[in-house]
């Protein structure tokens, strides 16, 4: 949920509630920079979310949030066990120049902290909760302190922080300190606009406890999944996410504004955010409550979002309801007040129209094309894969359909069963690879043509690289230059790029969103990424449970599923049944006629075709 980020100078709100007896002041973290302001408005208003079946959280002024996602409990849990590894590490590195606050109460932790701070055989601070304060509060992973005064957060997090290339500032773990650092010629920065605007608020909380740096630059450090090095970044000078403004500078204006969203919900004053749907709203707990509220006003941000959103609101086109009435060849009506920033849509209006229609009309795919194109081979294979965030991908899957090449039709998986990260991604990576390749040879020794399908490439690319950098070397492993020859070839079809070509979504284009109207349906009603992060860690036993064959069973019959999928989406997209599909320009319109037909009746249901879904017997192997 989002709205308007405005420029600069938001009107002060105290940060007590006057009037109020008891009430505790705003004290955000790092984390609402990054939040839209309708989840920081909903997180500090007391009575957001009481009847929708939310649980209390400590310390957010009564405001509530609904059960957490297994999923993101999981990624918060591995991330707080990859911080307690690389604290570990740095004891060991420092030594008696390093000591770690203690555990306790976030006061307790204050006072310990300040005391470290104010021995001066303590070069190393681990687990630092800093003064609260200004609307702050927050803590580092690990304070160093500066030659000529004043220390600087580092901070560990659980993702890559760096990618292949030169140039990153980089300081061995052992000697943590910007001082240490050099250009590293094998790395440059990866920018994770969290990492850096976290870092700028521990610098601002550091500098009004008068514990900065006395001089220099504003050095800020990360630590990163693969823990071999401090990446260091100079926050006063580095680019920030926003163009002309350095991290500090984008801070600033977010947590200004920030603070003045949470504030006037505490003390129940008018909201300065109110719900607009944007992407953020796909993973946020607050979805369910700001959805309600998108519906019961019909607001047009449900099918047009972000800044397109905000210019038809600005044109008094607020609702779906508006927006399905126009005429696309009439254009949009003038803006209530001229904004320089009002360039009109990004989107076309044409499509806009089309996308409101069909939401209204619970239509889940207008064609925006004659007749979709999607590059068809004599032998095919459609390719999923399942990853556990950035520790590995433990199962290719395969679906091997169209001309006999001599090897068996039907799906097979590559799996290892070993929790990932391990050395037996090799071996089924490279059976998948070998199978692959076998395939490939076999259909061009024949002289057939080949195409290998997945849905939304990225994954499966960043895995197919990840692999042969990973696991160089080891028996089956092709080189990188033949890895990217396929990525690069035609044989290697993206079928999102043609979902996304060829029709409007009004409910997104994911797969499971599309394909059921190819007919298919996934035989697990829970079939979902975050559920199957969930079956893989009970399938290896990761949570210190014995492994459960079952569950490997069913992410087996999850993966299988997911490449019967894309085989069905791509084959009725290609065959005459997709020509059901409504095309944009015959959807009624609000006065239940078509675009382009002033006398057209009525608006009848739009009803689409259905077919069987895809189950055969599968092979693992």
């Amino acid at each position: 949920m989002s709205s308007t980020e405005p420029d600069a100078g938001l009107p002060g709100v105290p940060l007590r509630s006057e009037g109020q007896p008891g009430s505790r002041p705003v004290l955000l973290d790092a984390a609402v920079t990054t939040r839209c302001r309708r989840r920081v408005h909903l997180e500090h208003d007391p009575e957001a979310g009481r009847t929708n079946g939310a649980t209390p959280v400590d310390d957010a002024g009564g405001a509530v949030l609904p059960e957490p996602d297994p999923g993101v409990e999981m990624r918060v849990a591995d991330a707080a066990e990859h911080r307690t590894a690389v604290s570990a590490r740095f004891a060991e590195l420092l030594g008696a120049s390093y000591r770690r606050v203690p555990d306790g109460a976030r006061g307790e932790r204050v006072t310990a902290t300040l005391a470290l701070v104010a021995d001066g055989s303590v070069a190393a601070i681990g687990a630092a909760e800093l003064p609260p304060g200004d609307g702050r509060r927050g803590h580092a992973e690990l304070l160093v302190r500066a030659e000529a005064g004043g220390w600087y957060p580092l901070i560990i997090v659980r993702h890559r922080v760096s990618d292949p290339g030169t140039g990153a500032l980089t300081s061995p773990l052992a000697r943590p300190h910007p001082s240490s650092a050099a250009p590293d010629p094998d790395r440059k920065v990866r920018a994770v606009a969290r990492d850096v605007l976290r870092l700028a608020h521990l610098h601002r909380m550091l500098a009004a406890a008068g514990l900065g740096a006395a001089s220099g630059a504003a050095w800020g450090g990360v630590v990163g999944l693969d823990a071999d090095c401090v990446v260091w970044t100079d926050l006063a000078a580095a680019p920030g996410n926003e163009a002309g403004r350095s991290p500090l500078d984008t801070y600033d204006r977010r947590f200004a504004d920030r603070l003045a969203v949470a504030t006037a919900a505490r003390a129940g004053a008018p909201a300065l955010a109110e719900p607009s749907r944007i992407t953020e709203c796909r993973r946020c707990p607050w979805w369910p409550v700001c959805e309600a509220e998108l519906r019961r006003v019909d607001d047009v941000s449900l099918v047009v979002r972000g800044e397109d959103a905000l210019r038809l609101r600005g044109r008094g086109i607020t609702t779906v309801r508006a927006l399905a009435a126009l005429d696309p060849r009439r254009g949009l009506p003038e803006p209530a007040e001229a904004a320089a920033d009002d360039t009109g849509l990004a989107t076309d209006l044409r499509e806009a129209v089309a996308l409101a229609r069909a939401w209204r009309s619970d239509v889940p795919l207008v064609r925006r094309v004659v007749r979709p194109d999607v590059p068809r081979g004599a032998v095919e294979v459609d390719v999923d894969m399942e990853s556990l965030g950035e520790d590995g991908a433990y199962l290719w899957g395969v679906l091997l359909t169209g001309a006999d090449v001599g090897l068996p039709h039907g799906y097979r998986g590559f799996a290892t069963w070993d929790p990932v990260p391990t050395r037996d991604e090799a071996r089924s990576f490279a059976a998948f690879w070998t199978w692959l390749t076998d395939v490939r040879a076999r259909a061009a020794r024949r002289g057939l043509s080949f195409r290998a399908y997945c849905y939304n490439e990225q994954a499966e690319n960043r895995w197919l690289r990840g692999s042969v950098e990973r696991f160089a070397g080891e028996p089956g492993i092709p080189p990188a230059a033949e890895v990217e020859a396929f990525i690069a070839s035609d044989a290697w079809v993206d079928l999102f790029p043609a979902v996304s070509e060829s029709f409007l979504c009004p409910h997104g284009k994911g797969l499971k969103r599309v394909a059921p109207s190819a007919g298919f349906g996934w035989r697990d009603p829970e079939a979902g990424g975050e559920n199957s992060m969930r079956w893989y860690r009970r399938a290896v036993g990761m949570d210190g449970d014995e492994p459960d064959p079952t569950m490997r069973e069913r992410l087996l019959v999850y993966n299988e599923d997911d490449v019967r999928a894309t085989h069905a989406l791509r084959t009725w997209m290609t065959s005459d049944a997709v020509l059901a599909v409504p095309h944009l320009d015959d959807l009624p319109g609000e006065a239940g006629r078509p675009a382009d037909d002033a006398t057209a009746g009525p608006v009848e249901p739009i009803e689409l075709p259905s077919a069987a879904a895809c189950a055969a017997p599968r092979r693992t192997g």
